[in-house]
């Protein structure tokens, strides 16, 4: 499959992204693949031993931006650097630095104040970093796992469990959940509890 094939609801890559590929060899999807999974592991053994677990190191730009490079710097050379062309997702390039912010600092306040519980907290926190989409690629992976720490680390609470199968492959789990997405962007987050929820995960 070529590099430029992406599944449904993904982020197109195109020339200028693919001149940013650390490997001349890579000329398929799949193999793209496989490099981009083992920087993802890497990434979340250093999220496992990072010393920053405090409110304010988290919920940060700094962060954000580190940990995007880290699951994905060992094969991008723009990773952990916020996009500067329009997508077919995601806002405007100039308004990606005031959104992000305003996420996190929203993030803390419903996180205090206790707004929602821990899995409507988590589905909000994971679609409002793809509704955002920060980067040129990898946004999908990175607000999940971005959520998933904030849930161990700031909520006390377990991962969550996204899919049954490789949400970066085309299937039907995966039409669900895009569809969920997408009906979130219109403030409706029912369907993507729903969807949680269908995966075993628990308020």
């Amino acid at each position: 499959m070529s590099l430029f094939v992406e599944p449904e609801g993904a982020t197109q890559l195109n020339a200028d992204d693919v001149a940013g590929l650390k490997f001349d060899h890579i000329t398929t999807r799949e193999e793209l693949n496989e490099l981009e999974n083992a920087n993802i592991l890497q990434g979340l053994s250093w999220l496992a031993t990072t010393p920053k677990t405090s409110m304010d190191d988290i919920l940060s730009m700094a962060f954000v931006e580190e940990l995007h490079q880290r699951l994905l710097g060992d094969v991008w050379e723009w990773a952990g650097s916020y996009r500067h062309r329009e997508l077919n997702i995601g806002v405007d390039p100039l308004n990606i630095r005031p959104d992000l912010h305003n996420l996190l600092e929203d993030i803390k306040c419903w996180i205090e104040f206790e707004h929602y519980d821990s899995l409507e907290l988590s589905a909000r926190i994971q679609h409002r970093l793809v509704k955002i989409h920060p980067f040129p690629n990898g946004n999908g992976r990175h607000s999940r796992v971005m959520t998933d720490y904030i849930r161990m680390v700031l909520l006390k609470q377990k991962p969550l469990v996204w899919s049954n199968t490789d949400l970066d492959k085309q299937s039907q789990e995966r039409g669900e959940y895009i569809a969920s997405l997408r009906q979130a962007d219109a403030g409706v987050y029912a369907p993507l509890i729903q969807y949680l929820q269908a995966k075993g995960n628990v308020t």
